[in-house]
């Protein structure tokens, strides 16, 4: 066992990383997400509220927020559930056994090879996010479907970006340990149907295609989530710096370089067939 385990993914038995790094004195820095937060305080005001406006509703704190997820049967839950279950155990295992551990709350991360194209290299049942849905969509020249108008907002930020605070988070164990840190960028806020026109605008570019149009049901969202970078501003100086313009435009362009081609051919052959 090296002096450094990063977690990038769930595992069933959390005790192969996280009791194992505590007994032989090991850091630790595990992968969460912004899911765990649930569901915001902002979704309880009543919707003619003019608090609905106030993005302090939305803002996420990573040591003050109740955490509150949805009823048994909204079963898109139990992924934050999980999550959230084992934060709280490796908290545990800090407080009683000493482990030395930082906890990561990604918000969106996009960039260049960061998602699958349902049918190409990934699966083609399923949802995948809402940046590969539009993205499918475009690669197949088919609408951007939307839910609700689009109205609900998310916060990307740039994987370049994302990849920089893990980096001082590894290089920093003094000021790292112990934390919980949101990495986003709360500056990069869209709604999805402004994040759908701005990958069509971006797309016909890159493409020399015409634009599509978006329209209709289709992506199901949850709650709008900023989060808060007073933490991880603090700990650790660091801030992203990426536009959601610049972000979309590296993903998209290499998507095209990358997709393009391979979907022509996949569609072809349905077409044929």
């Amino acid at each position: 066992m090296g002096d450094l385990t990063i977690n990038l993914a769930a595992i069933c038995t959390p005790a192969d990383y996280n009791v194992k790094c505590s007994e032989n004195g090991k850091r630790l820095i595990h992968y969460s997400t912004c899911e765990v937060y649930g569901k915001i305080v902002g979704c309880f005001l009543p919707n003619d509220s003019p608090l609905r406006q106030d993005p302090e509703y939305y803002v996420l704190m990573e040591d003050a927020l109740p955490c509150i997820f949805g009823p048994i049967e909204k079963q898109r839950w139990s992924y934050a559930c999980a999550k959230q279950l084992i934060g709280r155990l490796i908290y545990a295992e800090g407080a009683e056994n000493t482990l030395q551990f930082t906890i990561v709350r990604p918000f969106h991360w996009i960039g260049p090879r960061m998602d699958f194209i349902p049918g190409i290299d990934g699966p083609s049942e399923g949802v995948p996010r809402v940046l590969t849905c539009f993205s499918n969509n475009l690669l197949r020249r088919e609408p951007l479907k939307l839910v609700d108008g689009g109205q609900s907002q998310r916060t990307f930020i740039y994987i370049k970006d994302a990849i920089e605070a893990v980096l001082l988070m590894i290089e920093n164990p003094n000021r790292a340990n112990g934390h919980i840190f949101n990495v986003g960028n709360p500056e990069n806020g869209v709604t999805v149907r402004q994040l759908a026109d701005m990958m069509t605008d971006i797309y016909a570019k890159v493409s020399n295609d015409p634009p599509l149009e978006t329209h209709g049901e289709g992506y199901d969202d949850s709650d709008r989530r900023i989060p808060d970078m007073t933490v991880i501003n603090r700990q650790l100086g660091w801030s992203p710096k990426t536009s959601p313009w610049d972000l979309l435009d590296s993903t998209l362009t290499y998507q095209h370089q990358t997709y393009a081609e391979a979907v022509k051919k996949v569609t072809s052959q349905a077409t044929a067939s």
